[in-house]
């Protein structure tokens, strides 16, 4: 914790920076990687009322989605062109969807794209599956796999400050919740990341703390590849009085997140939520992988996001080159890495 709030505190953002670059330069040399991806966000109604969300909706809203088989695959037929390699899937905390409905959702992209990989639901999203389904979460995971889940993302930790939750997101999740769900998935052999949502009204001492947890589980379980700061977008939530955090304090968090997270392989800078042009600085403090192509996200752009929804692969290798570094593509677990030619 101490050398942490040193690295949040030292007047000099570029020596910070210089640091976190040494560690990733150590682990990853020059290469920056990404993954031709797509999302699908299965639908935005939602039971919680998380104070930083412009994404979930009631129900009876004109925009209201809930995805069933024949729409799933005719997106996949119309969105996802064959050098794809994943699928993002997340949504809300529908309570119209019975426990069914998720590996059912799960076995129609299986069926349709067997090559995909898919990444999907977040902790937030077993832990109410196990409860409709009244069965333990080790159940929920196993009927996912054998439907075609491959690994999860790392959405819905939020901060994970006890403080912070009671007075955002009270609803939902809490941290040890949080934590003790993901160690489950490690245990049952899946890979996940872990995010950090920052710049609203966590203090440095709560991301820190948000960090030692994600360090001290990934000592037990080994089970996540990437870390990924996310930056809060306030528009259109209840806390857009607040404004958004500067690119400063982002790519600070991403050096102090690297130097931090010394046991976690990868640090994303997310372009998404960050902004293309931190997202290309960030390569130089601290930060290997730069995500995907998206296509289509909606949970960031709902809330003022102005990032475009998706780039092509030799876009983003464009960027990577742009910022001086060497543009790899991945597959979801880093086992295929290919450079990228100029």
């Amino acid at each position: 914790m101490d050398d942490g709030r040193i690295l949040f505190a030292h007047p000099d953002l570029n020596a910070v920076g210089a640091l976190a670059n040494a560690a990733r330069e150590a682990r990853h040399g020059g290469r920056t990687t990404f993954i031709a991806n797509r999302h699908l966000n299965y639908t935005n109604k939602c039971a919680y009322r998380c104070m930083f969300c412009a994404f979930r909706r009631d129900g009876d809203e004109p925009d209201t989605v809930v995805m069933q088989p024949d729409f799933v695959r005719a997106k996949l037929r119309a969105d996802f062109p064959a050098h794809v390699r994943e699928v993002h899937v997340v949504g809300g905390i529908n309570p119209d969807l019975p426990f069914e409905y998720y590996p059912r959702l799960l076995a129609t992209i299986q069926d349709e794209r067997p090559d995909l990989h898919i990444k999907g639901f977040t902790m937030i999203e077993l832990d109410h599956m196990a409860q409709i389904a009244e069965q333990p979460v080790e159940w929920v995971i196993e009927q996912l796999r054998e439907a075609g889940l491959a690994s999860c993302p790392g959405g819905g930790a939020e901060v994970l400050s006890p403080r912070v939750h009671k007075k955002l997101y009270n609803g939902k999740l809490p941290p040890e919740r949080w934590l003790a769900t993901t160690r489950k998935v490690h245990a049952a052999g899946l890979h996940t990341n872990a995010t950090m949502l920052f710049g609203h009204i966590e203090t440095t001492d709560e991301r820190l703390d948000h960090m030692q947890a994600i360090r001290q589980l990934q000592d037990d379980t080994g089970g996540f590849l990437q870390f990924i700061p996310l930056v809060f977008h306030p528009e259109n939530t209840p806390l857009e009085r607040l404004g958004k955090t500067t690119g400063l304090d982002a790519l600070r968090t991403i050096a102090v997140s690297r130097l931090m997270l010394d046991n976690v392989p990868y640090i994303k800078s997310y372009w998404v939520m960050l902004g293309i042009k931190i997202a290309q600085l960030a390569q130089w403090y601290g930060a290997d992988d730069i995500d995907g192509t998206v296509l289509e996200e909606h949970i960031t752009h709902d809330a003022g996001g102005t990032t475009p929804q998706g780039l092509t692969t030799s876009a983003l290798a464009d960027l990577i080159r742009e910022a001086g570094r060497e543009p790899v593509e991945r597959d979801t677990l880093y086992t295929q890495l290919t450079p990228c030619e100029a």
